[in-house]
């Protein structure tokens, strides 16, 4: 397919920002929250999607439905748009959830969260980057082939899932494993994280498991600490040893930033509430991130061996659990297609190289790696997301919408 096409796409898609305040200030203000954090779902702005997606003359429409006895409806959608082309073989794409996060403390906010508000090329608004950018610019794309009547070389397709920020389980989950969506072959993007510059191609993740390390020793006055076991202190030695982690896990992958496994203490649960008495329970907390090749069990079994060895020293007794474990996925190829094509695009459109890296959160990506199909992360953003004064660049959501054209038609 010529680069005119995507000329006459591109072109058109400049002229959007008016109908994407339009848009967006619709879907900002249509919450879709999850029942956990006092919300519906995503009923409400899935019929938004649908009405649009209708606008826009797609005819390919599938609404796949999960259970979820907390929401009215009793039911979560997942929305499956298609554009077909002509090879029907292969598919490009373009994932983004509709579920987003609370507000949070309003007094953090310099306007109602869920009424957009414009400053020059920045909208603001819960949603609006995450993950109302990545919405956008695949509509935007429809919209564009829409009106320049371009029949794209493959079939496209837009995946707009439910409940991404609270687990994926009735969402891209519920639809890997209820559904054949997506097929040998297809490039799958997942607009939903980036960098400032665009350059950064996300294919993956590290492995992630929080441990709770719960510290129990013998409370005493504090006046008399010989007759208690401190377990604050016991605590404290197994911290300083806990940060040889780091050496007993060496590994480096430059794919990665930072390239290796990281393990901070992080949260520490409120201990006793007075100073004059020696703690008999410590309870903290570890975040590790482990790049590929080592095992979360051999993470966990290095924790418990260190705790285990303090116990032994100080009188105390340890349990680790997990309270949240992720296991990384087979990263995609840095040579995939759909690397190669977002590489050839974000230099075409803004002028910079895109290069393959791996990050060490979790994204929806992960799940469908674990499938064994490409999936790369990547958008052009400030990642505002979760905090106040969300904001999407305006400019940014186009250009970003414009890549994906560019992987279609160039």
């Amino acid at each position: 397919m010529s680069a005119t096409v995507f000329e006459r796409v591109a072109k058109r898609i400049d002229g959007y920002r008016d109908w994407i305040v339009e848009v967006q200030t619709k879907l900002t203000a249509t919450k879709a929250l999850d029942p956990a954090s006092g919300g519906d779902g995503e009923g409400e702005k899935a019929k938004l999607v649908l009405a649009i997606l209708s606008e826009l003359g797609v005819k390919e429409i599938q609404v796949l439905e999960s259970d979820d006895e907390r929401v009215s409806t009793g039911k979560r959608p997942n929305i499956v748009a298609r554009v077909p082309g002509m090879d029907r073989s292969r598919t490009l794409w373009i994932m983004s959830h509709m579920d987003v996060v609370p507000a949070g403390d309003l007094k953090d906010w310099k306007s109602d969260p869920w009424t957009v508000r414009v400053e020059g090329d920045r909208i603001y608004g819960r949603g609006v980057e995450d993950n109302q950018q990545g919405m956008m610019g695949s509509l935007c794309l429809v919209r564009a082939m829409h009106e320049e009547r371009a029949e794209p070389p493959f079939d496209l397709a837009l995946l707009f899932v439910a409940d991404e920020e609270t687990g994926n389980k009735r969402g891209i989950e519920f639809l890997l494993g209820k559904h054949e969506i997506f097929r040998p072959g297809d490039s799958i993007v997942v607009p939903d994280g980036g960098s400032v510059d665009g350059s950064m191609i996300e294919v993956a993740e590290k492995g992630i498991v929080w441990l709770r390390c719960n510290v129990r020793g013998k409370a005493a006055h504090g006046s008399l600490p010989d007759r208690g076991i401190n377990a604050h202190m016991a605590a404290a030695h197994m911290v300083v040893r806990l940060e040889k982690l780091g050496e007993r896990f060496s590994r480096r992958d430059e794919v990665f930033d930072p390239p290796t496994c990281t393990f901070p203490v992080t949260k520490v649960e409120a201990g006793v509430p007075n100073v004059n008495t020696i703690p008999g329970e410590h309870t903290f907390y570890l975040d590790c991130r482990v790049v590929p090749g080592y095992s979360l069990d051999e993470v966990i079994g290095a924790v418990q061996e260190i705790t285990a060895a303090v116990d032994r020293e100080r009188g105390t007794t340890t349990t680790v659990d997990h309270v949240q474990r992720t296991d990384a996925a087979p990263p995609t190829a840095t040579d995939a297609p759909v690397v190669k094509a977002l590489g050839r695009a974000v230099k075409a459109v803004y002028g910079v190289e895109g290069k393959p890296m791996g990050i060490g959160g979790g994204t929806v990506a992960a799940c469908i790696r674990r499938k064994g199909y490409a999936a790369a992360v990547w958008g052009r953003m400030d990642e505002t997301m979760h905090g106040p004064n969300e904001y999407c660049i305006l400019s940014n959501l186009m250009g970003d919408a414009k890549v994906f054209a560019h992987m279609l038609f160039v």
